[in-house]
């Protein structure tokens, strides 16, 4: 008869068909069920973190409702940076885990529930008769408030008989949030009106936006006005035609883009939370620009935003160009009198920089160049982050994820690799990190190889240092040594799990790069590149930060 672990694992396998984690003694109950009674695949990481990274990682590459499961006690608190990063950037994840006895905790046992709690994610605890059913409550929840949740198993319990598993209802979800009313159809007949009437329009797109099926409705809301048009980090890709498109705002985006930004005397802005990064500290636009924000939460987020309209990006894109069209306006032209490609244009920089070093932004521009076209790029946290972002185009914005910047952290490069890799499986996987939390998530370079095989590539900004940390404290003369790290040999590291590792000290080195992406996929490692980069080139985006920071 099928356990309590069973009726878990075969009615989360309606939901995912991924689940990621490590086999503990509080859920091996359930990978047997769901490796021997259901089609869903498990892909084994080397930490717990990894787990949950791997899993989100795998939902924002499109892979759909996020799994990932370990062990109770020390398996589950291992996952709290990872599932908290979750957390802040409203991921759909179901976590199953093991957890103390009915009968009361052990003397190792932890308050998971309140520990989960403690950083946004709600339990769900499964009993002998309601397995499956709470199963799905924990899905919905996640599905319907885009959060993780944990599904918690009772060590008692887990080998429990249970009967045939039961049928229970689907999931209900919620549609795309619709304003009804008079109020909500004069705030997007007044946003028509506004766009009508601008000279210099401009619109902003994040990754709400994406997430909510816009892109195809901007980009006609940006033909009917004649707007210029750009995305937060996240969003990178979601205007279908790029060449009115000024790429990222923010620290990432080219100077000469964000001049123009600037000029802008409407914006509004769809699907973005407007952060400190995205808004350059409050000098995104300009004092006279008139800032509309269009998104589901409740309210603005930015105090920069003069008009608010709550909704569905697509729906109101889809209004407004409708009333438009109503009053018969005529795009605004001036996307047609601006030079976009020189103002999108990044700083090149030197091959090398005067310690002899490499420039990082010579040298992520020949990256950029060599790496296949059909690729994902997924990055750590830390202050390389800004060289991706610059100078590696993406098609969409599930091909570009940032995991580990939602909380600030770093470490969570490595294993986010398998998750993309599974998700896009025809796809390059690109993992950008730094040194130092590269080190942090050793432990799934060896997930990372064995998953994306040849498919996968990581670029290790080497700067044998804690580079955000120089930049802004160091500058300010606090003691150095606590950020600096050991020059480490990721090459040599790589090679022990089975890469290519190459140390990469001039642009003819990077040659190795284009040499791996002419070679068949089968036929070909996992290449882990080296690069003995400068620490004295700042990236822009660390510039602001250090401003704000005198």
């Amino acid at each position: 008869m099928p356990s309590v672990s069973a009726h878990v694992a075969l009615t989360l396998a309606h939901h995912v068909d991924h689940v990621f984690g490590i086999m503990g003694n509080g859920n091996a109950y359930f990978l047997d069920a769901l490796l021997e009674h259901t089609s869903a695949r498990f892909t084994a990481v080397r930490h717990e973190a990894g787990g949950v990274v791997a899993a989100d990682a795998f939902h924002r590459a499109g892979g759909g409702l996020a799994a990932a499961t370990a062990t109770y006690g020390a398996g589950f608190t291992n996952t709290l940076t990872a599932l908290a990063e979750a957390v802040q950037a409203k991921v759909p994840l179901v976590l199953v885990v093991g957890d103390e006895p009915t009968s009361g905790p052990r003397s190792w046992d932890v308050d998971q529930i309140a520990v989960a709690a403690a950083v946004g994610a709600r339990t769900y605890t499964v009993g002998r008769m309601d397995a499956a059913a709470t199963t799905v409550i924990a899905v919905e929840h996640a599905l319907t408030y885009r959060v993780p949740t944990v599904l918690a198993i009772p060590y008692d319990v887990a080998a429990l008989e249970a009967g045939e598993v039961p049928a229970v209802a689907e999931p209900s979800l919620p549609g795309p949030l619709v304003v009804p009313g008079p109020f909500a159809e004069a705030a997007v007949a007044g946003l028509a009106e506004l766009l009508a009437g601008a000279r210099r329009p401009f619109l902003l797109a994040g990754r709400g936006a994406w997430l909510a099926g816009a892109g195809e409705a901007l980009g006609e809301l940006a033909d009917a006005t004649g707007a210029l048009t750009a995305s937060t980090a996240l969003g990178r890709g979601v205007f279908p035609d790029q060449r009115h498109d000024l790429g990222v705002t923010g620290g990432f985006g080219a100077e000469g883009a964000m001049e123009l930004v600037r000029e802008a005397d409407v914006a509004v802005v769809f699907g973005a939370s407007l952060n400190q990064f995205t808004m350059r500290f409050g000098e995104l636009f300009a004092p006279g620009t008139r800032v509309v924000q269009v998104d589901v939460a409740p309210t603005a987020s930015h105090a920069h935003v003069s008009g608010f309209v709550r909704g569905d990006a697509a729906e109101i894109a889809r209004s407004i160009v409708r009333a438009l069209r109503s009053r018969g306006a005529t795009p605004s032209g001036w996307r047609e009198s601006v030079d976009v490609a020189a103002a999108r244009q990044q700083e090149l920089g030197d091959e090398l920089a005067p310690d002899g070093r490499l420039d990082p932004r010579s040298a992520a521009q020949r990256i950029g160049e060599l790496l296949p076209e059909d690729r994902v790029v997924v990055s750590d946290g830390g202050h390389f982050i800004g060289w991706a972002n610059m100078y590696w185009p993406v098609a969409s914005p599930d091909r570009l994820m940032m995991v580990g910047t939602a909380f600030q952290s770093i470490g969570l490069g490595f294993p986010s690799v398998p998750g993309a890799a599974m998700a896009k499986p025809d796809a390059t996987v690109v993992l950008t990190t730094g040194d130092g939390g590269g080190l942090m998530a050793l432990a799934d370079l060896e997930s990372a190889v064995r998953v994306a095989a040849g498919r996968g590539v990581a670029v290790v900004w080497n700067d044998a240092a804690y580079g955000a940390e120089v930049h802004v404290y160091g500058c300010k003369g606090l003691a150095e040594e606590p950020m600096r790290i050991p020059e480490v040999d990721f090459a040599a590291l790589a090679g022990a799990v089975g890469a290519q590792g190459v140390v990469v000290q001039t642009l003819a080195d990077l040659d190795v790069l284009g040499e791996w992406a002419a070679r068949p996929v089968p036929e070909r490692p996992f290449l882990l590149l080296d690069l003995r980069i400068s620490g004295a080139v700042v990236a822009p985006y660390q510039h602001e930060i250090i401003r704000v920071n005198r």
